[in-house]
């Protein structure tokens, strides 16, 4: 086992495993683009994958969700192999996904986005009335911007508020893993902040893991471990208090 391998390992072994990825080759038609990949993401652990444009990091993402199919290797989530599994019984398993672009609804109100969440839920999950009312606090409690918009259209949102309604309406779903697909893409700088604070403070305080592609330098630093993809592969990982400048020059688009 080479150093990368075993800090991977160590990584998968420090906390209950989330979710592991093993030796996952992924194809677009017959173009090769994930290489041999292994990578894990612990409970109540935030992990950034990075690297530059076009290495498939969002390829990895939405092979995760069960967007794309591998052709070689496995997926587990909770211990399951869930490789073959479709996207929503993956949701409905404790998976929430907030792609690149956010997809809010646009021409659903705010409150209509956050309910529309639920649908990723078990059914044993459904909530009561009371219940319901609980989540919906929780989520504005860590984005208190929504529950002063909740009548108005997704659509009339700005990006910043958008990506805040993406983000808490997986969290309506009550995932286990949070995959965030470059969060603060397009987004002002202090909205990107109250962003990075939400996504800390739900690691921190439910157990979730988080799954994130990012380039901002700010926002990798927040996350507990890194994984850098170069051609399809991961090419260097460890803990992102120890990221050096020369894996940030090389991987991120600063």
């Amino acid at each position: 086992m080479n150093q990368m391998e075993d800090a991977i390992a160590q990584d998968l072994t420090s906390a209950q495993p989330l979710l592991e990825i093993t030796d996952l080759d992924v194809y677009y038609g017959e173009s090769h683009i994930l290489r041999s990949v292994d990578m894990g993401v612990a409970a109540g652990k935030m992990v950034c994958l990075i690297g530059r444009n076009g290495v498939g990091k969002t390829t990895m993402l939405k092979t995760i969700m069960g967007l794309l199919k591998p052709r070689k290797g496995k997926v587990k989530f909770t211990g399951v192999n869930v490789t073959g599994l479709s996207p929503d019984r993956r949701a409905r398993m404790g998976i929430g996904y907030v792609p690149q672009g956010r997809e809010v609804i646009p021409r659903l109100t705010v409150k209509e986005n956050l309910i529309l969440g639920l649908e990723a839920r078990d059914k044993s999950q459904k909530p009561t009335v009371a219940s319901l009312q609980d989540d919906l606090e929780e989520v504005y409690e860590l984005f208190p911007v929504l529950k002063s918009m909740l009548w108005r259209l997704g659509g009339d949102l700005s990006g910043g508020q958008q990506q805040q309604l993406a983000i808490a309406r997986a969290l309506m779903g009550k995932p286990k893993l949070l995959v965030l697909d470059e969060p603060t893409e397009g987004i002002q700088p202090s909205i990107i902040l109250e962003i990075e604070a939400a996504v800390r403070r739900i690691v921190q305080t439910t157990g979730v893991g988080v799954l994130l592609v990012e380039q901002h330098l700010h926002f990798v630093r927040q996350a507990d471990w890194y994984y850098a993809m170069q051609k399809g592969g991961i090419v260097a990982s460890g803990a992102t208090s120890e990221l050096s400048n020369d894996v940030i020059q090389k991987f991120l688009a600063v």
